[in-house]
Formats: C-alpha cells, structure tokens, sequence
C-alpha cells in the first residue's frame, strides 16, 4: 500500500489495520504529514500544525494497540482536524482574524474535549473566514485556502480548510461548524461527507451552543466515519444548557432502500441553479431509484424571502454582531468582507429582526413538515452552482449563477435554510463532479431529530455509488 493510499484509509479501514497491527499510528500519521508537507502549500487547509506533539500521540496509540497500558479508545491513534473557531486547551484559535492572532485558550469546546477523550490525535488546526463570517475561505491572517480537486477555485466555508484537508489526504477525519451551511458547504465543494446534526445534538462552547441556527459536527470522507465522529461527540454535557440528552443510534449498514419514500426538489421554487449540479443532482436521484426508493417531485413553496429573513437572524445575533463589536476598536485589523459586515449589520434595529427570522422559519416549516411526515427524507442539492473561484469577493454586485444575477453571499448556497429549520439533521454527500473537477453534492434532510434516516439512505447511497476515494482516479493530484 503506498503512502498516499494510507492517506485516503477510512478510519474504519485504519482502526481495523491497527488492531490487527499491520499498520500503526506512527505509520499513519508520518504518511498524512509526508502528503501534508506536498500539498498545504498548494492547499493551503492547515493554520497551525502541532505534528511533533501528534508523532508523540501515534506512539502512545502504537503501545495501546500493541497491548502495552490500557486498551484502544474508540477514536485511538486517527487524526483529526479541527477547525480554528473550536477551542483546544492550551492551543491559540485565531478564528482566521489578526485580532486574536495570539489568542490562546485555557480550556476545550466539549466536542473536541470528547474526540480527545476517545484517544483521536489533533495534528493541525484548519482555516476558517474571518469569524466564520462566510461561505468562501480566504482571510488577511491566513491567506487564501483552495480546493484541491481545482486550485482556482474555493474549498467553501466556513469549515473550508477542514474540507480541504480531508480532500487532500491530509486528515482522517475533521471538525465544523455550521450555522448558514458551513459544515456542507465544503462538504460539496470538496467531495466529501458533512453532518448537520440537529441544534443541541453535539454539545459546543459558547455563545456558540445558544444560539439555535449553530450546529458543530463531523467531516469525513466516508459516511461510516462520519456516524464514528458523531457516536463519540453526541449526548448531554454539563457544561452545555442546550445539549440534547437524548442519544441516537446510528446504523450504516443498509444497502437498499425499497420502500424508502423520497421528496426532492431542484430548487426550492425560486433557487437558480447550474447546469453540472442540475444534472449530477438527477443522476443521484437515479440511483436512489434503483435502490428502491420512491421519488416524488415536491413545491416547497419558499422564496426569496427565506434568504432576506435568515439575515435578521445573522444581523441581530452574536454571529454578525461581533463584527460591529470588534470594529469598534481593531477595523484596521479586520478582513473587508468582516469591515462590510460590521457596517451592514450595524444598520439593524435587534431583537424586531430575531421575530423576523422566527415567522419565517414557522412558515417554511408549515411545508416542510408535513412533507417528511409522508416521506423519509427530501433530497436537493447541497450548492446550486460547484463553487465559487478561491478568491471570491462575497460582496460581489455582479455575481450570478446559471445567468441569474444573485447575492454574491447567499446566492450560491442552498444550506441556510436548514438552520432556520435548526432542528433536522442533514447531510451533504458528493453526487459528482462538474467539467473543472470540482465536486458537487446533494443534501438528505430528515424530520426533526430523526437522525437514523439520514445516515441509513445516505449509507445505502454511499454502497451504490462505491464511495469516494478509494481509487486513485477519484482523489485530487498534488
């Protein structure tokens, strides 16, 4: 097995190696840096990397498996990269700004406390926007991350770095965040798997864990691993009010799905979407019916309105007004997308646009609902156009996709409306990729809370398609 096939191992795949001892931690991680060292020049995915301390990790994981001390965790001896917006005790998070460039915290955000715990081995920290403010990744303190299937183009945000680094072997597995899309934005754009548990179903930080459009959770390249991450991340926490205590078993086993009922739709009813994802998207639904399922075309019956609504949300709450806050004292040190942001969402009135954002998530609900109470899943597109180019301007006036003229921040993106609807699990797995290479994804969102049937058609479609990464072919050259 070469290097770089060590490096697209599923951690199922490498879990089962070290237990039998054919491959070790050690081993591993000295591949994943090797790939590291090549491409983050190129990728530019990794802020920080701790590799020596990480090396040290792999050899206590080594012994544990050897049978020296005590036994293996869950996680034990798999890499993960974590986002820098999520603390780690005695590592700086920059949250991709100048202004906490030395910030270094004193404690763990409780889901990366808990990947610790399972014996998973933190070797780099990866890009963010600045506050995770966007869907693209470039900021003053980091520079621009891009997508390792196309360097010209984006690896979408605001997990964007983690997304690239599992795409480019760098990782085994990583973190997000997403409270506009930012866990499946890049999950699309860069080919592999994002979770959007429900709010509250993963246990976070604050201010993060109050407010409701914000979920962290797992990136993987395999839906298996995914379900792996968030079986070791799930459940109540002390430390956090909103954390569900309810816990869901996740099985990934199913390889068909006959009478599975689908709803899908291309574009929620106002959305513009590109050519390549319009097909990828109707070749998905193929698939899911050979495996079984029925599919049903469905009106949602949303508009534009969900778009200009959800802003309320992000203008009044913690996640667009920290910006105004900072501005204050550092707008010099800040990224223009984040000075841009300061001054709009200063121009809004507070909590009347919280009330905005509620009525109209009621309202989106009043379809939505009803649909997954008759069917298991709805399925649509995770992003209506591939991605965006690496340096693009989110304030853009003249942005346009499928000839349509959008917003240059929204108007690419059909992730946010699922956290106004915080409260149904979604995930985003490749269904392609367009004529540049770069990938393209589909959503499965579930009733509320149901996250089993999420992972189980998004299992079975895994199975038909033959994964992701495990020939050469589909992996990116660097």
């Amino acid at each position: 097995m070469s290097d770089d096939d060590l490096c697209y191992l599923s951690a199922g795949e490498a879990l089962a190696l070290f237990r039998s001892r054919k491959l070790s931690p050690v081993e591993l991680l000295t591949a994943q840096i090797a790939r590291a060292e090549r491409a983050q020049p190129k990728v530019n995915a990794f802020t920080d990397t701790y590799f020596d301390e990480a090396l040290e990790a792999a050899r206590k994981a080594e012994a544990r498996f050897s049978g020296k001390g005590a036994a293996p965790r869950k996680l034990e001896g798999l890499t993960v990269a974590v986002k820098d917006a999520q603390r780690v005790a005695g590592k700086r998070t920059t949250q991709g700004s100048l202004i906490f460039e030395h910030h270094v915290d004193d404690h763990s955000d409780p889901m990366i406390e808990r990947l610790q715990e399972a014996g998973a081995i933190i070797h780099a920290r990866t890009a963010t926007p600045e506050f995770c403010l966007s869907g693209v990744c470039h900021s003053r303190l980091w520079g621009i991350t891009r997508n390792p299937h196309n360097l010209a183009f984006g690896p979408g945000g605001s997990s964007g770095g983690s997304g690239a680094a599992l795409a480019a072997g760098m990782a085994t597995l990583a973190t997000g965040t997403d409270i506009g899309g930012s866990i499946r934005i890049p999950a699309s754009a860069c080919g592999v798997v994002g979770f959007k548990p429900p709010h509250g179903r993963n246990p976070d930080g604050p201010p993060g864990c109050y407010d409701r459009y914000n979920h962290c959770g797992p990136l993987a390249r395999t839906v298996a691993d995914t379900a792996l991450m968030q079986s070791v991340t799930a459940g109540p926490h002390p430390l956090d009010h909103d954390s569900l205590r309810a816990c869901v078993r996740l099985d990934v086993s199913r390889r068909d799905l006959k009478g599975v009922k689908i709803a899908w739709s291309m574009d929620f009813g106002y959305v513009p979407v590109d050519s390549e994802v319009r097909r990828n998207t109707l070749a998905a639904l193929d698939v899911f019916a050979g495996l079984g399922a029925t599919l049903h075309e469905v009106d949602l019956g949303w508009t534009a309105e969900c778009d200009r609504d959800i802003m309320h949300w992000y203008n009044a709450m913690h996640f667009g007004r920290q910006t105004v806050w900072q501005a204050r004292e550092h707008r010099d040190l800040l990224t223009d997308y984040a000075r841009r942001t300061a001054d709009l969402v200063a121009k809004t009135t507070g909590i009347d646009d919280v009330h905005k954002a509620w009525e109209r998530a009621h309202r989106m609900y009043q379809s939505l609902g009803p649909l997954l109470a008759t069917h298991d899943v709805c399925v649509c597109p995770t992003l209506n156009l591939p991605a965006v180019a690496a340096d693009h301007d989110p304030f853009d006036p003249d942005f346009r996709v499928a000839g349509v003229r959008v917003d240059g921040e929204s108007g690419w993106l059909m992730t946010h409306h699922f956290n106004m609807l915080h409260n149904c699990p979604v995930m985003s797995v490749p269904s392609g990729k367009a004529s540049t290479g770069v990938p393209t994804g589909i959503q499965i969102v579930a009733r509320s809370y149901d996250d089993q049937r999420v992972f189980a058609v998004a299992a079975a479609f895994e199975a038909a398609v033959g994964g992701w990464y495990r020939e050469a072919a589909g992996r990116p050259v660097l």
